[in-house]
């Protein structure tokens, strides 16, 4: 277990929000969220293999839920709201079954509940080699260029690449994040879906995600389709935000 780097929006407030960004992300792609969201306390958190937070082994859902806790733990933070989106959203959904009394509402943004084995390997195999670049403008332009962004504007990736790309001593440019702890979530999405959490849930859909994602009618789940793709944080900060603090109000 391991106490992750942390963002905090007022800190001190009542009612927790923890939030958990997915794969190749970082702590900081919630700060469109937080002052959406209220007097609440935010918290969001580096995951293991990525940002500021240990890139050491193992990566598995089991050890990033126990870091979940024990960062909680760590901040005095015991039943609260918790926000996942893609590869954090269905570790919000297994934290929801694991200890039910930690996770009073859960937000999951486009969750990767489940990914298809092909997708998951392709993703990984992509990640194998050196992915580095020449330049932020090259890092920027590939990500636009990748197919899975929407209507994010440039200026979001400049942001982006100004908090979460760091330059190698051999002069290259790459994601702060550890392409062996991407490679096993991928391999943990492929693996059979996790429950839907048990507590007050809202699942915030992109419409043009290529994650296909299924919310059964239940009467504790609220399901909430914006324009985008599955990035809804990049692709439809307002609309998606709008749907958060109206779920929390």
């Amino acid at each position: 277990m391991a106490v992750l780097a942390t963002t905090t929006w007022n800190d001190g407030a009542d009612d927790p929000v923890v939030c958990v960004h997915g794969v190749t992300g970082h702590k900081g792609r919630f700060a469109v969220l937080a002052p959406r969201l209220g007097e609440r306390r935010v918290v969001a958190v580096d995951l293991r293999g990525h940002g500021r937070s240990t890139w050491e082994a193992p990566w598995t859902a089991e050890t990033h839920l126990a870091d979940l806790l024990e960062t909680a733990d760590a901040l005095g933070v015991g039943s609260a709201t918790w926000i996942g989106h893609s590869f954090g959203g269905r570790l919000v959904a297994e934290l929801a079954a694991k200890s039910q009394e930690r996770v009073e509402r859960a937000v999951l943004l486009d969750p990767a509940m489940h990914v298809d084995a092909a997708t998951a390997t392709v993703r990984s195999e992509g990640l194998c080699g050196d992915v580095s670049f020449g330049s932020p403008d090259e890092a920027i332009d590939t990500r636009l260029g990748d197919g899975t962004l929407v209507s994010t504007p440039r200026e979001t990736l400049v942001d982006e690449a100004a908090q979460h790309l760091e330059q190698g001593e051999d002069g290259r440019w790459r994601w702060r994040f550890s392409p062996p702890a991407v490679i096993a979530a991928w391999s943990e999405m492929a693996s059979p879906a996790p429950a839907w959490p048990p507590c007050p849930t809202l699942v915030v859909l992109g419409e043009r995600s290529w994650i296909p994602n299924r919310v059964p009618r239940m009467a504790h789940l609220t399901s909430v389709p914006v324009p985008g793709g599955h990035t809804v944080l990049w692709d439809d900060p307002g609309a998606t935000g709008d749907a958060v603090a109206r779920f929390l109000a």
